[in-house]
């Protein structure tokens, strides 16, 4: 018969091993060792706190988005216009209601004034050529002189007759020229800017392709 030896149990501290210090037996011990663990610092996170002051906290971006030179202030006003996109077609259209409906204002309040007429052209010219829509750019510079002459028929001098209502558009036309082509040639710009715009888009779109491929 095998006979298990047991082996009494030894009080006192293992060979080995370094004695415990007496903070970290018992229940104070382990106080300490929460009061070690936390972290140190004014803050939770250990973070410096900023002091409390009674003013709120001053935005940076506020002021910058109000400030500037008048060139940009006119470019944000311009995109947060509507901003539809407009057939060759539908462009004609606007462009010729709208002049028609200013040739008729003009001759209400303005007594049919041609300066005043060449004037409201221009920004119509402009919107027209915003927008027409990319695939129809080249259509914007084509539309707007065939409706500064369709709406200058509301304020051009008119004789008796169909005859005498021609030689009034006529006339009118070789003397407001100087707007027919400032007009033309805000339209034509504007859709230059646009379609070199695109062009540059389509570039960086492929090059980005060739560098992902």
């Amino acid at each position: 018969m095998e006979q298990h030896r047991t082996r009494p149990a030894q009080y006192g501290p293992r060979r080995g091993r370094a004695p415990l210090p007496p903070q970290g037996r018992g229940a104070g011990g382990a106080a300490v060792g929460r009061a070690v663990a936390r972290p140190v610092g004014p803050g939770a996170g250990g973070a410096p706190r900023r002091p409390a002051t009674g003013r709120p906290p001053v935005r940076s971006g506020a002021p910058a988005a109000r400030s500037g030179p008048p060139v940009v202030r006119a470019l944000r006003a311009l995109r947060g216009m509507p901003n539809p996109r407009l057939t060759g077609l539908g462009s004609g259209l606007f462009c010729a209601a709208v002049m028609l409906v200013l040739g008729f204002l003009d001759q209400l309040l303005f007594g049919a004034s041609l300066t005043v007429y060449g004037v409201l052209f221009l920004p119509v010219c402009l919107l027209t050529a915003l927008w027409v829509r990319r695939g129809d750019l080249l259509t914007a510079p084509v539309v707007v002189p065939i409706a500064f002459a369709v709406g200058l028929v509301t304020v051009a001098e008119s004789g008796k007759g169909v005859g005498g209502r021609l030689m009034g558009l006529v006339t009118a036309l070789a003397t407001e020229a100087g707007w027919l082509y400032g007009g033309t040639l805000v339209a034509g710009s504007t859709v230059i800017v646009r379609r070199v715009r695109l062009l540059r888009r389509r570039r960086r779109a492929a090059v980005r392709e060739r560098t992902a491929a």
